[in-house]
């Protein structure tokens, strides 16, 4: 009975909890038309965002799209098609690599930031002020974190496709002398433009996510310096859940409407 009521304390707390989520996402949503009050948190967070993001995106996928090409490189080579490790390095850059890169570096560099900023001024009674003076914490802080990700993460969604797509080249043509025309040309065989389009989406989505949670940690941490820190490892780690458990649910979708394109 002890541990019976024990797991649906717990489960009734992380149940609560999804719901205080669900709560500051939709409140932050409610006053989105009201640009003018978030206009400038919006452009200064895209700025931070991009600033700490841009330059670890690209040290990233360079080796990472020359490790592809060198896991498939090396395969292919043997069976005498060298020529398609193009295709699988955009094909996996394009549906897979690119959002999810993008994703992990903002909830990363930019939801630690946003978690332990909120974070700090909750444990300063920082919200509480804003809603003495009728100002909604949500609406002034929240709303221009979540879009200012989710754009962010959508912008770096190519960069991760472009630094990759050269990490794969350097291996691929440079290395093992493959043509730069049968690269690209492999590699432009099996992507088409709506794997493009969900990628975009899976880089909104995932971003929105991360800056959706990394607020609410800050929000609701422990009023204390060592709550805060609490707060930023939790926001990352359901971060990266959440992120990797939507992006096999959007994936999965996409096959069904789009089956994979064959050769």
């Amino acid at each position: 009975m002890a541990l019976t009521g024990y797991v649906g304390r717990k489960a009734g707390s992380v149940l609560g909890q999804v719901g205080e989520l669900f709560v500051i996402v939709l409140e932050g949503l409610r006053r989105t038309w009201d640009i003018k009050t978030w206009w400038w948190e919006f452009v200064a967070q895209c700025w931070f965002l991009a600033r700490v993001t841009s330059v670890p995106v690209l040290l990233v996928s360079l080796p990472l799209g020359a490790t592809v090409a060198l896991q498939v490189g090396e395969l292919a080579w043997q069976l005498g098609a060298s020529s398609a490790t193009g295709s699988a390095v955009f094909v996996g850059l394009v549906r897979e690599v690119a959002p999810m890169a993008s994703a992990l570096l903002i909830a990363g560099a930019g939801g630690s930031a946003m978690t332990s900023d909120i974070g700090a001024r909750h444990i300063r009674d920082e919200l509480a002020a804003m809603e003495v003076m009728a100002v909604n914490p949500i609406h002034r802080l929240v709303t221009p974190r979540m879009w200012a990700a989710s754009t962010v993460a959508v912008c770096l969604a190519p960069l991760v496709i472009v630094a990759g797509a050269a990490g794969g080249y350097f291996f691929n043509v440079i290395i093992q002398g493959v043509t730069p025309g049968a690269y690209f040309d492999g590699a432009l065989s099996l992507v088409v433009t709506t794997d493009l389009i969900v990628t975009l989406f899976k880089a909104w989505i995932f971003g929105f996510i991360a800056a959706a949670v990394s607020c609410y940690m800050g929000m609701t941490c422990a009023t204390s310096p060592v709550g805060v820190g609490r707060a930023v490892n939790k926001a990352t780690v359901v971060t990266f859940m959440l992120v990797f458990a939507m992006n096999y649910v959007i994936t999965a979708i996409y096959f069904l409407a789009f089956p994979p394109k064959v050769l």
